[in-house]
């Protein structure tokens, strides 16, 4: 990794004294909206258009991208605009494509960065490019950070050197403020192991919705030291072909680039920092309460319907035994374990008793 991180090549976001901006739409749709979108976004504060050309969808029959046409349009904004422009990418072809239209910057997906199998045939195929495209990673959709960085080795092997990730969050069983999950200590440890790997973040993606994405941006970019952002924008976001609810106005994308770019935000200190990352933490801990309790209320009716009772003394000793140990194991105290699991216990037999009564 020390080789990797030493010899990225950085020029293509250090010649910015402004965060890093990649916007457009989730999915290109008609060359009309594209340019549309791109003549909207102003180019002292967005330095690349996005738009999804290739869409993978979980299950055939939905909208998967115009595909080849949507280069042509990407293209277009280019030479209208002078943006740079950017897609992503999932395979050797579509590599091929894109170099061909001279695309500037292709990312590879959170789908695609689990397989290292795509990874390779991606790597492979951008190994007589000279380097001429940037290259992004998405974090992978679980939180594997040895996928992540198996991508960029592999990218780095055949001689790719304008790396950089994209924090797009991760899948966690029933979040309630986010689509995906910010895992910002994951990101802390990435930037520990390469310092130098240039990062943005994703906030539409870690969202899911219009209503925290300033705030998640806010915090990547003052609180976690993030190089940039992508955030996807469209002139009608509640009528876009996808991902309709996490995409903005360029007019309401604008306000807020002036003031983060501006430096309207107070910079936050290490202990507002260390504050979001125990508040995520704790949101994450109410989410699987909310599962715990849950079971409790099945399993208090079917003790119920096979007349068990509800308290069952040995059982409970020995789990919290077992508990104590893994505590143990984490640097938990015994006090601690045993304050938590009697409240949740209680809890749980109140809940059961409830349902026999």
């Amino acid at each position: 990794m020390d080789k990797l991180n030493n010899n990225l090549d950085r020029s293509w976001i250090d010649k910015f004294n402004k965060p890093f901006v990649i916007s457009g739409p989730c999915s290109a749709e008609s060359e009309k909206q594209v340019l549309d979108i791109a003549k909207k976004l102003n180019q002292s504060y967005i330095n690349v258009f996005r738009a999804g050309i290739w869409k993978p969808r979980t299950k055939p029959g939905n909208f998967e991208g115009v595909g080849e046409d949507g280069l042509i349009w990407l293209n277009k904004v280019k030479k209208y605009t002078g943006l740079m422009v950017s897609t992503e990418i999932a395979n050797a072809e579509h590599v091929e494509l894109c170099i061909s239209y001279d695309i500037d910057i292709l990312w590879i997906g959170a789908r695609s960065t689990t397989s290292p199998f795509v990874v390779q045939e991606i790597a492979e195929s951008l190994e007589h490019d000279n380097n001429k495209r940037i290259i992004l990673i998405k974090n992978p959709i679980h939180p594997d950070i040895e996928l992540w960085m198996g991508a960029l080795e592999r990218l780095y092997e055949k001689g790719i050197r304008k790396l950089g990730l994209i924090h797009r969050g991760f899948f966690s069983y029933k979040s309630l403020k986010y689509r995906n999950n910010p895992n910002w200590d994951i990101l802390l440890h990435i930037k520990k192991i390469l310092p130098r790997i240039p990062i943005i973040c994703d906030p539409s993606h870690i969202c899911g919705n219009r209503d925290h994405i300033f705030d998640v941006s806010t915090q990547s970019i003052k609180n976690f030291k993030c190089d940039g952002l992508m955030i996807e924008t469209h002139c009608d976001p509640d009528n876009a072909w996808s991902d309709s609810k996490q995409q903005i106005h360029p007019n309401h994308l604008l306000n807020f680039l002036k003031k983060i770019q501006n430096n309207e935000f107070e910079y936050k200190k290490e202990i507002d920092s260390l504050r979001i990352l125990i508040d995520e933490l704790d949101e994450n801990v109410i989410s699987i309460l909310s599962k715990r309790m849950e079971i409790s209320k099945k399993l208090g009716v079917l003790k119920k319907k096979l007349n068990i009772n509800t308290l069952q003394p040995n059982r409970w000793k020995l789990i919290m035994e077992n508990y104590i140990e893994i505590g143990k194991n984490f640097g938990i105290s015994k006090e601690l374990i045993e304050n938590i699991f009697n409240v949740l216990h209680k809890e749980s037999i109140k809940i059961q008793n409830k349902i026999r009564e």
